[in-house]
């Protein structure tokens, strides 16, 4: 079989996962399709998500049904004040039988990670995620070991809460591909959910492995995008460093991940091609906790949603 037949027959695969992963848990998370539409597009693209929101929300349900849908081990953390990095990471123990220290390994060690309220812990703990997220593996004591793969982080916050929390810096920000905001249902949806209350629903099952989804990731640099693609989104990368009411715009890296993530947005509805609403549609969820806003601006009740929005119509699209 020749490459671009390979490529068009895993397109049609993915588009066809990313319709059974999504049919399977819209059916016990209610008004959640574009959360969860983002979710699987961090996946495919091999990245890690922040979500957002108050509590009650279903955040926690999501991650655990995710794991189930796609095959893969998923463990979670609760962070609070006192959690230490050791407890993300394991650390060694001494084995009096075998008078020798050995690796207790931590919950970090799984495909899918939720780390549940990951704000609520001090700077120490949360930098014990950095350097899984980046490099994907943990230093224990000198030892360096790879984690298992693939390896995908989801952490929660509540962005309400100011009192007994630690805010994210902007480098642990960084590493997250997606910030997703998971607000309230509409009425009718929140309507729905009381009645899936009293009726048994049907249970949420595997959908694919993840020998899969290391698969769709391996071929998300194969969507193809023209150089004028490329050239579009380095230069709304360029633009948010530029606009008046902006502190801190978009780094290098954030172009790297809003291509990438374009691409797995292409592949997941079936396409070899990466087009520019597929850069439009994930321009908020990469940007948005990346760039910082001016306080003038925010005190004139401005928000980076309307910031970044300005840019997109701004930035004119470049035709291949």
């Amino acid at each position: 079989m020749n490459e671009p037949i390979q490529i068009h027959e895993i397109a049609k695969d993915a588009g066809r996962l990313g319709r059974d992963i999504a049919s399977m848990l819209s059916g016990t998370l209610v008004d959640l399709e574009k959360v969860i539409e983002q979710v699987v597009m961090a996946t495919i693209a091999g990245g890690h998500v922040l979500l957002e929101g108050v509590p009650g929300t279903a955040k926690t349900t999501l991650c655990r049904s995710l794991g189930t849908v796609l095959g893969m081990e998923y463990r979670r953390i609760q962070f609070t004040p006192d959690l230490l990095p050791s407890d993300v990471t394991g650390t060694k123990i001494f084995n009096q039988t075998r008078a020798e220290f050995v690796l207790q390994p931590g919950p970090i060690f799984c495909q899918l990670l939720l780390a549940d309220e990951l704000n609520r812990a001090p700077a120490r703990t949360q930098s014990a995620l950095l350097e899984a997220m980046q490099e994907s593996q943990v230093t224990i004591e000198g030892e360096t070991l790879p984690l298992p793969s693939p390896f995908i982080v989801l952490a929660t916050q509540n962005p309400v809460e100011q009192e007994g929390v630690y805010r994210l810096p902007e480098a642990q920000l960084d590493r997250f591909m997606f910030r997703v905001r998971v607000g309230y249902p509409q009425r009718a949806g929140e309507i729905e959910l009381l009645e899936l209350q009293e009726t048994p629903q049907k249970p949420v099952t595997k959908v694919c492995g993840p020998e899969q989804i290391l698969r769709m990731q391996k071929f998300v640099d194969t969507v193809h995008s023209s150089n004028e693609l490329k050239a579009y989104v380095v230069d709304l990368i360029r633009a948010t460093r530029q606009h008046r009411e902006v502190l801190l715009g978009a780094s290098p890296r954030a172009g790297i991940y809003m291509l990438r993530a374009a691409r797995a947005r292409a592949l997941l509805r079936g396409n070899t091609f990466c087009t520019h609403e597929d850069v439009q549609a994930v321009v908020h969820p990469v940007l948005e906790h990346r760039v910082i806003m001016r306080p003038e601006a925010e005190l004139s009740g401005r928000d980076i949603s309307d910031v970044l929005q300005q840019v997109v119509k701004s930035v004119p699209v470049l035709e291949g």
